[in-house]
Formats: structure tokens, sequence, C-alpha cells
């Protein structure tokens, strides 16, 4: 099993920026890419990014790109998601996830609980 947990500052105002961490432990962390996803209300679980096992390869949502930036230090069992220029619609539960390079939910194994960002106007 691959345990991953998500944590970084939760509330910020809009135009800010933020990092979210993700620690992995159990399995080797390096074996798979990571992806973060976040869950607004009333609305379904949606991609943001995607980083292959490597770093070698990244993808964006559209409605982050330019904006987000995901990493990840394989020594340190890390992955990270920079957000620049914060918008309240970004606000959202942020997940972080491990498995298969894909923009698709069911292509990752394990998940973290996620945690709140609140991005206030």
């Amino acid at each position: 099993q691959l345990q991953l947990l998500e944590s970084g500052v939760r509330l910020v105002q809009a135009g800010a920026s933020l990092r979210l961490s993700c620690a992995a432990s159990g399995r080797t962390f390096s074996d798979y890419a990571v992806g973060w996803f976040r869950l607004a209300p009333g609305k379904e679980r949606e991609f943001v990014a995607a980083i292959m096992w490597k770093g070698s390869a990244t993808q964006y949502a559209d409605s982050v790109k330019r904006r987000f930036t995901i990493s990840r230090d394989n020594a340190k069992n890390a992955a990270y998601l920079q957000m620049n220029s914060l918008k309240p619609e970004d606000s959202a539960v942020y997940y972080c996830a491990a498995g298969y390079y894909s923009d698709g939910t069911d292509k990752y194994s394990y998940w973290g609980p996620g945690t709140q960002v609140t991005v206030s106007s």
C-alpha cells in the first residue's frame, strides 16, 4: 500500500499563492505518476494536474494552466502543487493521488484524504 497525505496553508485571499504538499509512505513512490484533483461543492471531482514518475512530463487542466505548477521530489517521497494567482473558484478539497499518468480519476489507485483550500474574494 502507498499512503498519501496532503498538507498546506488552507485559507488565502484571491491573488495569493499557496503550495500544497503530498507526503508519501509505504510502497516506492517513484514507481507512480502523481495527480492532483479537486472537489468543489456541487461539482464532480476534477483533474488539476499530473506528473510522470520521473517528472519528465506534466499536464494541466485548462483552468489552471500558467497559474499552477506540479512537481515532485522522489528522494523526499513528496509531490507539490504550487498555486499562484488564486481565484475564489479554486476553492475546493484538493486530493493527491498516485497511479498511472492520466487526467482520469480511475487511473489512480492511491488517494490522500484531501485538504480544504478556501480562497476568499
